[in-house]
């Protein structure tokens, strides 16, 4: 299980690249493939789009059980909303004995704060506004707690073409607890070619596009503005 990083190539691990260069076969997303096309020269790829990770999973566990070395692509971090996590329940559920390897990658959240300043520099939670996998009540329950325990908070997927209303919602559940000048950052496709960076605040950041390749970062009360950096001080005495 491999964790490539944001996108592009100053962004991955040397571990990340040894372990894909031993492997012979490429399982991942299309899109997340192509991000590595320096790498899989001459080496067996299967790809498939979005949805399809049980299949991928399946197919490489299958693969590995035959004595292949596979890797498994996940962008960002293969344990923070990837697909490791995945690949041992599957391995489990179907008796699946084989070495498994989770080689971590700079998650997304990290690679946008990084272009934002240094948002994360304190207490932080990471939440999805996906409900595919996750009912929104549940969603919601969540974010109501880390709004009101006044938490920086990253969001992933926070809005697709079908689903919009969700992040309006979190944003109602926001602004119960923080005022509208908290920082708000927004980093979508951050580490590739198409990124796109914005600093702005609570009130006005749902002015921008947003889609499923940003990740929005809400600061907390002590979250500021310094110098076009967004800021969460950690303590220290300056």
């Amino acid at each position: 299980m491999v964790g490539i990083g944001p996108g592009r190539p100053l962004d991955r691990t040397r571990r990340a690249e040894e372990t894909i260069a031993r492997c012979r076969v490429i399982v991942g997303y299309s899109r997340y493939l192509e991000l590595i096309r320096d790498l899989t020269e001459g080496k067996e790829i299967i790809s498939s789009g979005m949805t399809k990770e049980v299949e991928r999973c399946t197919i490489a566990l299958d693969r590995a059980r035959r004595g292949d070395q596979v890797a498994v692509i996940s962008s960002g971090d293969p344990g923070v909303y990837g697909m490791a996590g995945l690949a041992l329940e599957l391995a489990h559920a179907e008796g699946v004995v084989v070495p498994i390897e989770i080689v971590p990658g700079v998650a997304a959240a990290n690679a946008a704060a990084a272009r934002l300043g240094a948002p994360l520099m304190c207490d932080y939670a990471t939440i999805s506004l996906s409900d595919l996998l996750v009912p929104w009540d549940v969603i919601r329950k969540r974010m109501e707690a880390v709004a009101e325990a006044d938490f920086v908070v990253a969001i992933y997927n926070p809005q697709s073409t079908t689903r919009k209303k969700q992040i309006k919602e979190a944003t109602a559940i926001f602004r119960k607890y923080r005022p509208g000048k908290t920082p708000v950052g927004i980093g979508t496709a951050v580490g590739t070619t198409d990124e796109r960076v914005v600093l702005t605040d609570l009130d006005h950041f749902l002015e921008y596009e947003i889609n499923m390749r940003s990740i929005v970062l809400i600061g907390n009360s002590s979250s500021k503005v310094l110098g076009g950096w967004f800021v969460t001080p950690r303590g220290y005495k300056v």
